[in-house]
């Protein structure tokens, strides 16, 4: 990291040229914006300077405000923090200037960054740059005018479009909608941005104000129209993400009463929507996010990692054709093993129609998915594993299987290679009990859709190489997932902090309250889908494998009914057969089966939960808690157990792994916005009335008794902390 610094250099042209620099990406801190305010006056007062042409160092133009200063802000309140930049520096300073600034782009100019070069009075880029306004992915809105610019040179649809989904466009593409207004190589960037400062200078080219613009708004009506139709599209689709409604608001200032109160409508309402909870929330899950990279005895040794080449998945299903999917997507080659030739069959099939699905989407080209398939290879036999750098298995989650697997891998792949299970329960030093390369074996635990959820833990035991954990962080992030390193236990971090959260629900089911009311609640608080159509989605041969494992690793605090084998007896496997607790029909949403009564019935009369077989009467709130403070509860004894580096790597977990909300912040975070006192007394009450499966664990009694965040790094651990890392 160089220290951030604005540079200027005027040559004899007469052209100032202004530089930022503040390495990887040019980030507003504040000392860019104070630097630019200071060259900007120097230049305004130098006779020898008539135009400016401001651009970023290291390539990139700039990666827009520093979120640091956000998370400063979150942490103080304190909004002085925050620099006038809008006002200021875009519309006094650059602006409204007596002499023209052009912007010369290339790499990037995202939210600040973009906005800066708005107020520039013409944008020249390279081509590929990438342009775009993110600033909604934090919960806030464009800070620097951008809500009232981008729909001035743009037009208000595509505007909309680029800020409400945070959507990065090419500058070649900026070129057709008039957000650049031209091309050049990045040899040639500077001087055709010099020479085009220049002939603004001279009044050979039109001296454009973006903000006094108005031709690409339509008319008042016509405007309104869309802006109205974006507001109910924005209910829909981010009921829980306020900032969607403010950036409207924002701009529809700016249409109706001008640019220029548009611009200071927008100022306000950036503050204040800076210190709301969606803000703090998002800047925590981005901050947390980047904190995963860092692994203490692993990403801080000094090595570096191995070039994987070649990966071999063992298991065609579900899981292993989506892992082989997204490996060779990014170009890594792929052995597939099958048992034998119609699984095999099978297996390449389920490839094939996974990257047909992304053809059809528009994600993957025609060609990208025909360069894919050329490197996959399928086998029914080892003979191919003495090349290749990485294992990883995927078969159903039974133990003697795995440990067979792993001896017979470990004699015929070379000594390098890395030896990883797919397993989302088994312990792993059950899997490689019967080999000698304990210290190559991992867990490569992906989620399903394996080519689509971005999340990967990484497992490791006491006795897995630092090495081959970085190896796999590594690789993680070439096949663009998000790696979590996570400690040896029974489901590890996911997989074991969300075993309540089904099992709660089916209690509640056993208490008397309605199914289809508990899938509601959940999905209003901001999951993808309740925990009943989770389970038909996922399959009941996963949730009835994983039961025992769970009931045997956890006695005591599970919860046991027979609804599921209920179920299966009844005919019932969820989405696979079309009926689960709901019906599935081609082509329609999941429906209610009011059928679905009868086994219920007979599950609660078997279990014998209800007081005098009467109904519990609860609240949404209480579905919540009930369902999610079991979950936060287990997040708890993961924390204390040191399964995880830090609390926030649940947080980042619970989003990408289980779709917990991320305007929520992740679990551990949302439950700190609630206070462990408040969690650890529910759950009190709820031990007290319901059993053992409520009951708190000491970190969480610890932390409320003290009145501390369950986030807070203990400074005294009582367990066998990173023993397990």
């Amino acid at each position: 990291m160089g220290i951030a610094q604005v540079f200027m250099d005027v040559g004899s042209d007469g052209v100032a040229v202004i530089t930022m620099s503040n390495p990887p990406v040019n980030a507003l801190a504040p000392s860019i914006i104070y630097g630019l305010k200071e060259k900007y006056t120097e230049a305004m007062n130098r006779k020898d300077v008539k135009a400016i042409v401001l651009t970023g160092g290291n390539g990139k133009f700039s990666g827009g405000f520093d979120i640091n200063v956000f998370a400063e802000v979150h942490k103080t309140g304190d909004l002085l923090a925050l620099p006038d930049v809008s006002v200021d520096l875009v519309v006094n300073t650059i602006e409204d200037a007596k002499k023209p600034s052009v912007a010369a782009i290339q790499g990037l100019a995202l939210g600040g960054g973009l906005e800066l070069a708005m107020g520039c009075h013409a944008r020249i880029s390279t081509p590929d740059a990438q342009l775009g306004l993110p600033e909604l992915t934090l919960g806030v809105i464009p800070g620097f005018g951008g809500t009232q610019r981008l729909p001035r040179l743009v037009g208000l649809s595509k505007a909309t479009d680029m800020m409400l989904l945070s959507k990065f466009i090419r500058a070649k593409e900026g070129k057709t909608y008039g957000l650049v207004d031209a091309l050049a190589s990045p040899e040639e960037l500077l001087k055709v941005a010099r020479h085009w400062a220049l002939e603004i200078a001279e009044r050979r080219k039109p001296w454009i104000s973006s903000l006094q613009r108005s031709d690409k708004l339509g008319s008042l009506s016509e405007a309104q129209q869309v802006l109205h139709a974006t507001r109910q599209q924005a209910k829909r689709t981010t009921p829980h993400m306020p900032q969607s409604q403010v950036c409207l608001d924002a701009i529809e200032e700016g249409i109706v009463f001008g640019g220029y109160a548009g611009v200071i409508k927008e100022a306000k309402l950036f503050k204040e929507i800076v210190l709301s909870p969606t803000a703090r929330s998002l800047v925590h899950v981005f901050f947390a996010q980047r904190l995963t990279s860092k692994v203490p005895k692993v990403t801080d040794l000094g090595l570096k990692p191995r070039h994987i080449g070649q990966v071999a998945v063992i298991g065609g299903g579900l899981m292993g054709s989506g892992i082989a999917t997204a490996l060779i997507l990014s170009d890594i080659r792929v052995i597939l093993k099958e048992v034998d030739s119609n699984l095999l069959q099978k297996g390449l099939k389920s490839i094939e129609v996974n990257l047909e699905g992304l053809v059809k989407k528009g994600s993957l080209a025609l060609d990208k998915k025909k360069k894919a398939l050329a490197i996959l290879k399928g086998v029914l036999d080892y003979s191919d594993f003495r090349n290749v750098d990485m294992v990883i298995e995927a078969v159903i989650e039974k133990a003697p299987l795995k440990q067979s697997i792993f001896s017979e891998i470990e004699k015929v792949c070379p000594p390098h290679c890395i030896l990883a299970s797919n397993t989302s329960t088994i312990n792993l030093n059950v899997v490689g009990e019967k080999t000698n390369s304990q210290d190559r074996i991992v867990g490569a635990h992906f989620f399903s859709p394996a080519h689509v959820m971005p999340l990967l833990e990484i497992v490791r035991t006491e006795t897995t190489s630092p090495l081959v954990i970085l190896d796999l962080m590594n690789l993680g992030k070439i096949i663009k997932k998000v790696p979590v390193v996570v400690g040896n236990c029974t489901g590890f971090a996911v997989n074991r902090i969300f075993f309540p959260y089904s099992q709660a629900a089916k209690l509640l089911v056993h208490l008397g309250v309605d199914l289809y009311r508990i899938d509601g609640v959940i999905s209003s608080f901001g999951m993808p889908m309740g925990p009943f159509q989770l389970e038909d989605v996922a399959g009941y041969g996963v949730s009835l494998a994983v039961k025992p494992i769970f009931a045997s690793a956890f006695k005591g605090r599970t919860f046991e009914s027979k609804l599921l084998e209920l179920m299966v007896d009844a005919g019932r496997n969820g989405k696979a057969n079309g009926k689960g607790y709901y019906l599935y029909e081609p082509g329609s949403k999941p429906k209610p089966d009011p059928s679905l009564q009868v086994i219920i019935a007979e599950s609660i009369k078997q279990a014998n939960l209800m007081h005098h077989g009467k109904p519990i009467n609860v609240t949404d709130q209480d579905i919540v808690e009930m369902v999610f403070f079991p979950v936060v509860n287990e997040a708890c004894r993961v924390i204390d157990e040191g399964v995880v580096v830090r609390a926030s790597d649940v947080d980042i977990a619970s989003i990408l792994g289980m779709g917990f909300p991320k305007h929520r912040g992740g679990l551990v975070f949302w439950a700190d916005t609630i206070g462990s006192s408040y969690i650890y007394s529910r759950l009190k009450s709820l031990e007290d009335a319901y059993g053992g499966f409520f009951a708190p664990s000491p970190y969480l009694e610890e932390r409320a008794k003290k009145g501390l965040p369950l986030s807070l790094e203990s400074s005294s651990s009582s367990h066998s902390t990173k023993s397990r890392l």
